[in-house]
């Protein structure tokens, strides 16, 4: 892991790990980012929920320590099932009373015949008909943006942990704090089976029907599979012809003229945005469509950069006013894609104004702040930049479609005193019976204090021979059957712990063909 990478660890470690109260009695912490993409996404779940993508991002640097991944996993799943987590479920009930009072700025986002008598994107709406009132954020008809990402965040959790856990109870908060028992396994099911009834996509907001949305749970689906070997994503592939045929129309020359946003099927309207910025709107679902359906993701990023005009380098990105959101999310895309020319010139914006630098108290933390007068930097926008600095491309397609399910058996290591020594590197060859760490000091006044750690499921400890730095070690001992611990100091060091030879594990990474 790079610099940038141990950084934003190290600040998504602080809000992780730091006690607040999600309760209807308390209010998360002001980093939580619930200040971006007004009116949608001002709830601070949005920030719990994408802060988990880059989790299985750095597995791929160390799949032999995991911990910390984990760790943070579960307070964001924590967070997630509470008041806060569903707040706009609990709180939005029924019609928007300020409905013809939104700001200018807002009804961009709505169809202009419907101004004036139709709730903004982000008003939930729980209680409108024909639904009623639904007390339960996971059970309800709407409010899949919920759902959806709860169940991608638990299948992120369940692949840094290599822990199963899909039977296991987990409490929800709902309306009037009324606490609903689900577990991943039916979550994952009541999703798969909306997909079933609804080939338009189920919906969030009361009526809206988000790709972006749905896409991501389209996208938690694929992963409980990969892992659990069911076939709950199997209706997907409908959805995306669907949104293919009708959220997707093109001028009589083949490019993009309309993507939408969202659709309502009460009012059989598509909310797309006016002329190229149609293109916005097929940004921010690349990231969830390409590992489910690579060809269509491509053909959605090609048109939008023909439309936006950003594959002609004579024409500025900033013609259209991008905003942090459209750029991280093309940058993303044209990485992955190997689109240089597009990923040259967004990094280069990346590089000159969105401010990446290094803060806290010791200068170890890391974070973009896109020129926001902030405490604190924005997560919602700093998660999807971070994907470009946490692993190369190809990673998150591997997450999904051939996940390194052999980690969990492997050599790997606990205990680690996280976050005074930090892991920068932890990887078994098991085809030379060897794991190499790379160890750092993410809190730098913590730089040479002792610290120790263990390495288990180790094949015959008493057999290991431990390198640091190059030189012979006998700063070890066995700990157990199948374990050692390794002493040392805080600080920068390369760690060779070779064990007896064993079966190797067949190689499940590949790169996407």
């Amino acid at each position: 892991m790079n610099d940038r990478t141990l950084g934003w660890l190290r600040f998504m470690w602080d809000k992780a790990t730091t006690p607040d109260d999600w309760s209807d009695l308390g209010e998360p912490h002001p980093w939580w980012d619930r200040y971006s993409a007004p009116p949608m996404c001002v709830f601070p779940r949005f920030d719990v929920a994408y802060m988990g993508y880059v989790l299985p991002l750095m597995l791929e640097a160390t799949p032999a320590w995991r911990e910390a991944y984990t760790r943070i996993a579960d307070e964001l799943i924590r967070r997630y099932v509470s008041f806060w987590g569903a707040v706009d479920w609990c709180t939005l009930i029924g019609p928007d009373p300020g409905v013809d009072r939104y700001p200018p700025e807002w009804l961009v986002n709505v169809p202009e015949p419907l101004r004036g008598r139709y709730a903004i994107p982000g008003w939930t709406g729980n209680g409108v008909e024909p639904w009623g009132l639904q007390p339960d954020p996971v059970g309800a008809d709407g409010n899949l943006f919920y759902r959806g990402w709860l169940n991608l965040l638990l299948g992120i959790r369940r692949y840094v942990s290599g822990e199963t856990g899909e039977s296991q109870p987990l409490d929800i908060t709902g309306y009037q704090n009324r606490q609903f028992t689900w577990t991943h396994k039916r979550i994952a099911e009541f999703i798969s089976a909306q997909f079933r009834t609804r080939p338009q996509g189920p919906h969030c907001e009361n009526t809206k029907i988000w790709p972006f949305c749905v896409s991501a749970s389209g996208l938690g689906l694929k992963l409980y599979d990969v892992l659990l070997g069911t076939t709950l994503h199997e209706p997907f592939p409908r959805w995306v012809e669907y949104a293919r045929q009708h959220y997707v129309s093109l001028t009589s020359t083949g490019e993009l003229d309309t993507f939408a946003s969202y659709y309502d099927p009460i009012e059989q309207r598509r909310m797309s945005l006016p002329g190229p910025l149609a293109a916005y709107g097929v940004l921010p679902c690349l990231l969830h469509l390409y590992p489910q359906d690579r060809e269509f993701a491509v053909w959605l990023y090609e048109l939008a950069m023909r439309r936006l005009g950003w594959n002609n380098p004579d024409i500025p990105l900033s013609r259209l006013g991008p905003g942090p959101q459209q750029l991280s999310a093309a940058l993303w895309m044209a990485r992955e894609v190997g689109d240089i020319g597009i990923e040259d010139r967004i990094r280069a914006i990346v590089e000159r104004d969105f401010q990446p630098r290094f803060f806290g108290d010791e200068n170890d933390r890391f974070a973009f702040w896109f020129g926001y007068d902030s405490t604190w930097p924005r997560g919602q926008i700093n998660a999807t930049m971070m994907l470009t600095e946490c692993a190369c491309p190809g990673a998150w397609w591997r997450v999904f479609n051939q996940p390194n399910v052999a980690l969990a058996s492997e050599p790997a290591l606990r205990g680690v005193d996280y976050p005074s020594i930090g892991i920068r590197r932890a990887q078994n060859d098991m085809a030379q019976h060897v794991l190499n760490i790379e160890t750092t000091a993410v809190t730098p006044s913590r730089r040479g204090n002792p610290t120790s750690f263990t390495v288990d499921q180790l094949p015959g400890p008493d057999e290991v021979s431990v390198t640091v730095d190059g030189q012979d070690s006998s700063g070890w001992h066995v700990t157990g059957r199948n374990s050692i611990r390794l002493d040392l100091d805080v600080g920068e060091h390369q760690i060779r712990v070779a064990f007896p030879g064993a079966a190797a594990s067949p190689a499940l990474h590949s790169s996407p063909p």
